[in-house]
């Protein structure tokens, strides 16, 4: 199962989950990309939202408007849908309107693989980011160990190349594979200050002594934050 969580009221970018994309809003294209993987469900805080996907084909279930995460907004969604303690589900946020099959495959796989480790609580992806991009803070850094567990996660430039030039950070990408199991385990847990402090769910993963798997990825695809980051979506849209 694929769950998209579309908050309307996102404090960066107010209603950006509806922005039009070649005719398209942008959580609809979202789960268009993803649907031919599984079944992609948006899980929502407005009518609006599920009326406009409903309308798309897409199926959608509302959640509460007080979830202070992603993943807490779609464990309500997996628990409203009657999903068994092992099944896999997805994460893809609703800003990700060009994410491609095989990255989504690859966090599927993923997640498959580590189902049955209690460690590991979540599952995740980062592609190769150069030096300039990493100074923007709405990309996600991350450093992982020699079995690809993530270290840590900032949106600082991580880690910082004191004595020389360093051109080889791993911007994470906010797609999240878990079990249904999991994922109850996660929103029990009490939020971590750092996870405030960054604004990271993630982070509440390590903060209580639990891992996230990591697996590279190749992709084109980019995150939407800002008007900026619109505009330069509609015209990759166009090519």
């Amino acid at each position: 199962m694929i769950i998209i969580p579309a908050r309307i009221g996102s404090s960066r970018f107010p209603n950006k989950v509806l922005a039009d994309i070649g005719g398209i809003p942008m959580v609809v294209r979202t789960a268009m990309a993803v649907q031919n993987i599984d079944t992609a469900v948006i899980a929502t805080d407005a009518q609006e939202v599920i009326d406009i996907a409903r309308d798309h084909g897409i199926d959608a279930v509302m959640t509460s408007d007080t979830h202070k995460s992603g993943t807490d907004r779609i464990y309500e969604a997996a628990q409203k849908l009657g999903l068994s303690d092992d099944e896999i589900v997805i994460n893809v946020q609703g800003d990700e309107p060009f994410i491609e099959h095989e990255v989504v495959q690859a966090i599927y796989d993923l997640s498959k693989k580590n189902a049955r480790n209690d460690r590991i609580m979540m599952n995740s992806c980062y592609k190769r980011i150069t030096n300039p991009e990493a100074d923007d803070p709405n990309i996600v850094k991350v450093v992982t160990d020699t079995d690809n567990m993530a270290l840590y996660f900032s949106r600082a430039k991580i880690p910082y190349p004191r004595d020389h030039h360093f051109d080889s950070y791993k911007g994470h990408l906010g797609i999240y594979g878990f079990t249904v199991r999991a994922l109850r385990q996660f929103c029990i847990l009490t939020p971590a200050p750092l996870e405030d402090i960054e604004k990271l769910e993630q982070l509440r993963v390590l903060h209580h002594g639990y891992a996230v798997a990591m697996v590279e990825v190749d992709t084109k695809s980019f995150g939407i934050d800002t008007q900026e980051d619109l505009e330069k979506a509609v015209k990759f849209h166009r090519l």
